[in-house]
Order: structure tokens, then C-alpha cells, then sequence
């Protein structure tokens, strides 16, 4: 339970997190950065390859990041 826990803990800051940069790029690379240390901190949690979860983490947070719209990110809409 403790390790889904920490799963879905880190999955919710990286997506949270990929939607930092104003272009494509930025956003991939700053959700790259996130997922890798989001990845690595949860391989080493439960026991698993430190370098497999970082590059895991790498890519989700990269296609995170790359998918996510700056339309996605606006938080000061008022609809």
C-alpha cells in the first residue's frame, strides 16, 4: 500500500509539475527533470533500480510535459 501510495504521490507532482515552461520544449525538459527525480526517489523508497525509475521517470514526465497545452496550465480562467 505504502509503494502505490508513493506511485501515485509522484505521478501527481510530475503531471502537476510538466506544465512548467511556455513552450513545448520547456515544458518537456522541466517535466523530464521532474519525472527523473520523482522516478529515481521512488525506485530508491521501494527498493527498486535507482537508474531504471529515473529514466522511467524521465520519459513520462517528458511526454507529460510535451502533451501538456498552455491552455492546460491557465489557472487564472474565470468561466
Amino acid at each position: 500500500m505504502q509503494r502505490l501510495m508513493m506511485i501515485l504521490a509522484g505521478t501527481t507532482l510530475a503531471i502537476a509539475l510538466a506544465g512548467c515552461g511556455t513552450t513545448t520544449g520547456e515544458r518537456a525538459l522541466s517535466g523530464a527533470g521532474v519525472g527523473a527525480a520523482v522516478g529515481a526517489g521512488a525506485a530508491a523508497v521501494t527498493g527498486g533500480s535507482v537508474t531504471r525509475g529515473a529514466v522511467i521517470g524521465g520519459g513520462v514526465g517528458a511526454a507529460t510535459g510535451a502533451a501538456t497545452d498552455s491552455d492546460d496550465i491557465d489557472l487564472n480562467r474565470y468561466r
